[in-house]
Order: C-alpha cells, then sequence, then structure tokens
C-alpha cells in the first residue's frame, strides 16, 4: 500500500482560471452525477469556482497524488454556507466535499486513501474539532467512505437540491484509527 501513503498527497489552491478545464472533466463525468454539474460548461464551472474562490467562507483545492492532479476538494464554514440553518453548529466545525478525477484504470483503494487525506489535511488545523458532510442520501459509495474514516450518520436533512445525510468525524475517532 506504499503507492497510497497519505503522504504522496498534497493540496494546493484550486485556480479558477487555470484549473476550470480539469476541473470540468472531472464534475461533468458520469460518476459525478451527485455534484449536480453534468449539464455544466466550461464556462459555468469557472464562474462557480471564481464565486468559491472569493467567497469568505468557502475554499477550493486541487489534490496532487505524487504531484499529479487527482481530485477535488472543498473546505466550508457550515455555519455559513450549505448548512446554515439545518444543524446545530459548534465551533471548530468543518465542512467538506471531495471528488476523486475519473481514471482510465482505477486503483484499488484510491478513494479511501484520497478520503483519509483529506480528513489528515482537515484535521491539520488545530482549530477543526469536527469535520461536517451531507452527501446525498442516494450515494451509497460515499457513505461506505465516510463510515471507513469515522463519519456517523446525524439524521436526514432537506436541501433545496437534494436530500441529504448528515454525518460528523469527530478528530478523536479519526485520529483514534477507524480508518
Amino acid at each position: 500500500m506504499t503507492a497510497l501513503a497519505t503522504d504522496q498527497f498534497t493540496f494546493r489552491p484550486l485556480d479558477p482560471g487555470s484549473d476550470a478545464g480539469l476541473v470540468h472533466g472531472w464534475v461533468t463525468h458520469p460518476k459525478a452525477a451527485f455534484w449536480l454539474m453534468g449539464d455544466a460548461s466550461p464556462a459555468d464551472v469557472e464562474r462557480e469556482y471564481r464565486s468559491i474562490a472569493a467567497a469568505e467562507h468557502h475554499d477550493a483545492f486541487i489534490g496532487l497524488h505524487r504531484g499529479v492532479p487527482a481530485f477535488l476538494m472543498e473546505r466550508y464554514d457550515p455555519a455559513h454556507v450549505e448548512l446554515k440553518g439545518l444543524y446545530e453548529a459548534e465551533p471548530g466545525d468543518v465542512g467538506m466535499h471531495f471528488l476523486v478525477a475519473p481514471a482510465d484504470t482505477p486503483v484499488h483503494g484510491f478513494t479511501r486513501a484520497v478520503i483519509t487525506a483529506v480528513m489528515t489535511e482537515l484535521f491539520a488545523d488545530p482549530a477543526t474539532r469536527r469535520v461536517v458532510v451531507e452527501p446525498d442520501v442516494r450515494n451509497e459509495a460515499v457513505h461506505a467512505l465516510n463510515r471507513a474514516v469515522g463519519f456517523e450518520t446525524v439524521r436526514e436533512i432537506q436541501k433545496p437540491e437534494k436530500t441529504a445525510c448528515l454525518s460528523i468525524c469527530t478528530r478523536a475517532v479519526f485520529e483514534g484509527g477507524r480508518r
């Protein structure tokens, strides 16, 4: 599993101008259906990520594996973005989305290694106490990944675009080795 060690992953801020074409191919791929951007044009994707880059409580990053762009990570403050008013946010809560780039030759365990690297990156900030996610209730694959790194389902919530599965992972559970 050396090839999938989390130290092989790095993060850089997404640049909407130069990364929009790359990210467009990821978010419009059929495997990214739950991102709800299947019909987005490259200009739509650039506009979306320019909006995120300008936002006070939302950031986007390109995740690299051995220096090659391989996934997208978004970090947000759930008290202000995505979950505002839908749950009781606590100090130290961080919201997260991640998307692994489509691959011609899938690598067994890669997506799990990515979510582990994402969680490690989020918890690297000592202010982060909990990571909060809100995937579509129908996204069984991501629910399994979330459970594998320590997320526990709180409840279903209704968002404008979907019925979501509000789930939380505490620092203690993640660092406790439920990976």
